[in-house]
C-alpha cells in the first residue's frame, strides 16, 4: 500500500514539474512575442521620423542615411496616405498590377483596425499618415502562443489520461489482490464448516436445519469463488437466466421477513444466454438486497424477465423509499452508500459485472420517493 502511495506521489510531483516547465515556455514565448511587437512599433516610429526628415530636407542636405532607413524596411507592410486617404506610397505588400487598387484599399482598412496611424507633419496645412501592420514573421508569432496553449491543453489531457489510467490500474490491482486473498482466507474455515455439517447430520439433528446450514455454507463457497474471479476474465457459458433468478428468490425468501413478497414474471419459453452464473447471481443478490433494505422489512419485490431477439431485459421493482434523481448514476460509484453499514461496493461491482464482463447495461429505470424503484439490466445475445 505504501509503495503504491509513493508511486502516486512521485507521479504527482513529475506532473507538477512538467506543468511548470510548459508554463515557463508559454510565458517566455509570450514575452518574446510582446518584445518583438514592441520593436516593430519602434522601427515604424524611426521610419516615420526618417520619412518626415526626408520630406523636410533641402536640396544640398545629405539624405543618404534617411534613404537607407526607408529602404531597409523590407518586412513591415506600410501604406502612406494624405489627408484625404489617397494612397501615396506602399511598401512590402504583394499584388498583381491590375489588382493594386483593390488590394491596397483592403489592406489599408485592415491596418486602420490594427494600429492608429503615425502622423507626419509636412507643412502647416498638410499632413501625411503612415499605416502599418504586422510583419509576416510577427503575424506567424501572433498565433504561436495560441498554438502552444492548445498543445498545453492536449499535453494536460494526455498526462491526465495516463495518470488516471495508471491510478485506476493500481487501485484495480490492489482491489483484485485483496479480493483473491479474502477468497483464499475464507476457503480454510469453509472446508471446516462442511465437515461440521456432516457431523451434525450424523448426530440426527433436524434434517431441515442441517440442510439450511449446508445451503448457507455452499453460498459462502459461491461468494469466495466470486471474489477469486475479480481481476480475472470470467468464463461465460450458456445458461437459463430464469433458473438463476428463481434460485436467488428461493434463497432470500427463507432468510427475509415474511412481510416481503416476491413476484416473478418469467417468459413462457425457455431463454438461453451467455452468462457467468456466479457473477450474474451476485448482481441479482446485490440489487435484491438493496431493495429489501430500502423497504425496511415490508413490501413487494417484482421481477420480470423479458426476452427478445437482441437480448434480455430484467426489471427489478421494489416498493421502498425510492432514490433521488440526482443519485441515479452516483449510486454505481465505488464507495458511495446511504447506509450506516457497508463499503458502498455492491452496485459498483454490479455495474462492472454487467457492463464489462457481459457487455450489457444496468441502470435505474425509474424511481419515486416513498413509492419505490425499478432497476433494469440489459444483456445482449
Amino acid at each position: 500500500m505504501n509503495t503504491i502511495l509513493r508511486i502516486i506521489k512521485a507521479k504527482k510531483i513529475l506532473l507538477l514539474l512538467a506543468l511548470g516547465i510548459v508554463g515557463i515556455i508559454l510565458w517566455n514565448t509570450y514575452q518574446f512575442f510582446k518584445e518583438f511587437q514592441r520593436q516593430e512599433i519602434v522601427k515604424m516610429e524611426i521610419l516615420a521620423d526618417a520619412y518626415f526628415q526626408f520630406n523636410k530636407a533641402k536640396p544640398d542636405d545629405d539624405i543618404s542615411l534617411l534613404v537607407k532607413i526607408i529602404e531597409n524596411n523590407v518586412s513591415i507592410p506600410m501604406i502612406v496616405t494624405d489627408d484625404k486617404d489617397n494612397i501615396l506610397l506602399d511598401q512590402n505588400i504583394s499584388y498583381e498590377t491590375e489588382e493594386k487598387t483593390q488590394v491596397l484599399s483592403k489592406k489599408l482598412k485592415e491596418m486602420k483596425a490594427l494600429h492608429p496611424p503615425i502622423e507626419i507633419n509636412i507643412s502647416e496645412t498638410k499632413n501625411q499618415y503612415i499605416y502599418y501592420s504586422y510583419s509576416e514573421i510577427l503575424n506567424k508569432l501572433r498565433f504561436y502562443p495560441l498554438a502552444l496553449i492548445l498543445i498545453f491543453i492536449v499535453f494536460l489531457a494526455i498526462i491526465y489520461t495516463v495518470f488516471n489510467a495508471s491510478a485506476v490500474s493500481e487501485k484495480n490491482k490492489l482491489w483484485s489482490g485483496m479480493a483473491k486473498e479474502t477468497a483464499h482466507q475464507i476457503g480454510t474455515p469453509l472446508s471446516s464448516l462442511l465437515g461440521w455439517v456432516e457431523i451434525l447430520r450424523a448426530e440426527n439433528i433436524n434434517p431441515s436445519y442441517v440442510n439450511e446450514i449446508e445451503k448457507d455454507v455452499e453460498h459462502l463457497n459461491i461468494i469466495a469463488n466470486r471474489f477469486s474471479k475479480i481481476g480475472s476474465k470470467p468464463t461465460l457459458e450458456l445458461h437459463n437466466p430464469s433458473d438463476i433468478i428463481e434460485d436467488t428468490i428461493a434463497y432470500f425468501k427463507i432468510r427475509t421477513s415474511k412481510n416481503i413478497v416476491f413476484n416473478y414474471n418469467k417468459p413462457l419459453e425457455e431463454v438461453k444466454i451467455m452468462l457467468n452464473k456466479d457473477l450474474f447471481g451476485w448482481v441479482l443478490e446485490n440489487i435484491i438486497k438493496n431493495a429489501i433494505d430500502a423497504m425496511q422489512g415490508k413490501g413487494n419485490i417484482d421481477i420480470q424477465l423479458i426476452d427478445s431477439n437482441s437480448g434480455i431485459k430484467i426489471l427489478i421493482t421494489d416498493t421502498g423509499k425510492g432514490i433521488p434523481k440526482n443519485l441515479h448514476k452516483k449510486i454505481f460509484e465505488p464507495g458511495f452508500t446511504t447506509k450506516t453499514r457497508g463499503w458502498g461496493l455492491g452496485l459498483s461491482l454490479t455495474k462492472r459485472i454487467i457492463n464489462k464482463y457481459h457487455n450489457g447495461k444496468v441502470f435505474v429505470k425509474q424511481s419515486q420517493q416513498h413509492t419505490g424503484s425499478t432497476f433494469q439490466i440489459n444483456i445482449p445475445k
